[in-house]
């Protein structure tokens, strides 16, 4: 079939002259293309109407890294850690909840899985350091990798083929409970939780970065291009 559009969120950066620029790291937009996905920029909306709209026009959506989540906090964010511009948490939450009410298709990354856990009423680690006293899990502390062991039985266990990964270290918050419908569907050795999933396979989370892991995992992606493709199939008839 043609290749399903998936739309990918970006970061929301502020100029020297202060405009407001969307930015997206284009490993986003490789890993996307690469796993037989199309893939399209998802503006900054600011209506429900709107982010209702690009439901119907994406076929699937990655929300990607970001800065602070500040819904369900424990503890209080720490000073290496900016809040999100206001711009963009709304239009990504608007986004993120319209697709998760319609369950179509969608993988959050880091911020992208913390703020669906948040959307569903859980709760996240402002510092999870300093607040559980794990390990270094952000690479602005000093963290580079670490085993993250997939849970047999998960969403996440068929899509990657295995149970243990080494996966990059990329964050300062981390779940504290999971949101409403949501499980875990992976954990550092540590405890924390690195992934997340919905039983019905329509959401999937993940705490590291695949897109820049050396080699990517582009196991994720490609799962959310075989979700969407299907979707596409059942609501509109493509080949």
């Amino acid at each position: 079939m043609t290749r399903p559009r998936i739309g990918i969120t970006t970061s929301l950066n502020r100029t020297v002259r202060g405009d407001l620029e969307q930015r997206l790291d284009h490993r986003y937009v490789s890993a996307v293309e690469r796993a037989g996905g199309l893939p399209l920029i998802a503006p900054m909306v600011t209506s429900d109407d709107a982010a209702r709209a690009l439901v119907d026009l994406f076929d699937g959506l990655v929300v990607t890294g970001g800065p602070a989540v500040v819904d369900g906090l424990v503890g209080e964010l720490p000073s290496d850690i900016d809040e999100t511009e206001p711009l963009r948490l709304a239009s990504d939450n608007r986004l993120l909840r319209a697709f998760l009410d319609a369950r179509r298709p969608t993988l959050g990354i880091c911020y992208g899985m913390q703020l669906a856990n948040a959307i569903k009423g859980g709760t996240l680690y402002a510092d999870v350091e300093r607040d559980r006293g794990v390990e270094v899990h952000s690479r602005g502390r000093g963290g580079t990798t670490h085993p993250a062991s997939v849970l047999e039985g998960s969403r996440l266990a068929a899509v990657v083929g295995r149970t243990d990964l080494e996966v990059n270290t990329r964050h300062v918050q981390a779940i504290a409970e999971p949101g409403d419908g949501l499980e875990v569907g992976a954990r550092a050795p540590d405890g924390v939780i690195e992934a997340i999933e919905t039983r019905d396979g329509t959401f999937i989370g993940v705490q590291f970065h695949p897109e820049a892991m050396s080699p990517p995992l582009d196991e994720v992606f490609r799962d959310l291009i075989n979700r969407a493709r299907e979707t596409a199939k059942k609501e509109d008839g493509r080949n």
